[in-house]
């Protein structure tokens, strides 16, 4: 390192740091859950998806029935149709107390973050000079100050853990398909991260890892669902619990296409957030056109370009909140070192400035926000930035392949 980078990389460690213990001070300061303080938010998506989940499981229940969930522990939302290897994989946070497990699982997110960090930085090295530790602390320090880094400790979400996946999936598809097929699977812990980018690996040549990883995460669910299948009485039984989950889901304020209330950033949400109206049919229409549009143009291009476009179709073309971008990091900063260095043109530039809008989203902005323009622009503004985004790098990476082709 030179004296300059040096200075770079102790003020990133010291500022990380710093931000690092207040993320994770919720994890110990959160009171214990009890039908009283429903409403608490820190933790809500350790004690809603994964603690009381996977309790209900031990304690010989089937966790995906909302009825179930609802009676039996003190949760709010519904546990959704994550791969049923997540009772499993996460099963250590849930043994012990409940604080105990808060904590020690907001230690491992944190350290996953700092992997994801570690992954940008190697994606970044692949362009430019910039020493991989410096790299490293700079992007770890901007991420767990982020609104999109502390979001994941405060709520106590399990999106690290995909992100890591997803991003290895993407960085390790040619050199090392066998662990990019292990990261897919833990991309798939949530389907609709596992199910478009399977599908846009597919399209892009890397059909080994689509399907080893979609296979290696069916294989590790499927004694968790043969198990549900006969607590329950069969597979009638099962289905019919799939079938309540899924109408809860899309009666919550947060899971509804057309909720005022929903964080949601797809192209659908987004689109009614702007228009007032939903179309009949449209999540259908815009899952199959981003993953084509999406497929046909990161075909024709080299990475990172490629892998920033399919990290955007991904979070645009399904059900997904603004935390959910977390698993474009290091093809953005990829990307970004690319523009910055002008070996990326303006367009693509653009485009990750746009997805830069959810980082940024701190609560002073987001207060400021309110009053300005009102609570409903407040939840609509990070959509309708990722959409941008996605579509920026549309017409980018549309350009760039008519250049090319003429």
């Amino acid at each position: 390192m030179t004296p300059k980078q040096r200075l770079v990389f102790v003020l990133a460690l010291l500022a990380g740091a710093a931000s690092a213990w207040h993320a994770l001070a919720p994890a110990w300061q959160v009171p214990l859950p009890t039908p009283a303080n429903l409403g608490e938010e820190r933790l809500q998506d350790f004690r809603d998806a994964l603690y009381f989940p996977i309790r209900e499981f031990l304690d010989g229940g089937n966790p995906y029935d909302p009825a179930a969930m609802f009676a039996h522990w003190p949760v709010r939302q519904d546990f959704n149709l994550y791969q049923p290897y997540h009772l499993l994989l996460h099963a250590p946070f849930a043994l012990p107390g409940y604080r105990a497990g808060a904590v020690a699982f907001s230690v491992v997110s944190l350290l996953l973050l700092v992997a994801l960090a570690a992954m940008a930085a190697h994606a970044v090295r692949r362009v430019t000079a910039v020493p991989f530790a410096v790299a490293t602390a700079v992007i770890a320090a901007l991420l767990v100050t982020s609104q999109v880094g502390k979001a994941q400790l405060y709520v106590g979400q399990i999106n690290p853990l995909v992100a890591v996946g997803a991003a290895g999936a993407l960085l390790a598809r040619r050199d090392r398909p066998g662990w990019a097929a292990v990261a897919l699977a833990l991309a798939w812990l949530k389907p609709q991260y596992g199910f478009p980018l399977a599908v846009l690996l597919f399209a892009r040549g890397s059909r080994r890892v689509a399907l080893t990883g979609t296979a290696i995460a069916a294989a590790a669910s499927l004694p968790v669902v043969v198990l549900l299948v006969v607590r329950g009485g069969g597979i009638g039984p099962f289905l019919d619990v799939v079938v309540a989950n899924l109408t809860h889901a899309r009666g919550t304020d947060y899971g509804a296409v057309d909720s005022l209330t929903a964080q949601r950033i797809d192209v659908a949400a987004v689109f009614f957030r702007v228009t007032g109206w939903v179309p009949a049919g449209l999540e259908l229409v815009v899952l199959a056109g981003v993953l084509a549009a999406s497929a046909l143009l990161a075909r024709r291009l080299a990475a990172p370009l490629a892998d920033l476009l399919t990290c955007l179709a991904v979070v645009v073309c399904v059900v997904h909140q603004p935390g959910d971008v977390l698993i474009a990091v290091p093809a953005m900063a990829a990307v970004a070192a690319l523009w910055w260095r002008r070996r990326a043109g303006p367009w693509w530039g653009a485009g990750a400035l746009a997805l830069a809008v959810p980082f940024a989203h701190l609560y002073t902005v987001d207060t400021a926000i309110t009053a300005a323009l009102g609570a409903r622009t407040a939840v609509t503004v990070d959509g309708v930035a990722v959409v941008l985004a996605w579509g920026l790098a549309v017409f980018a990476a549309a350009r760039l392949v008519r250049v090319r082709a003429a």
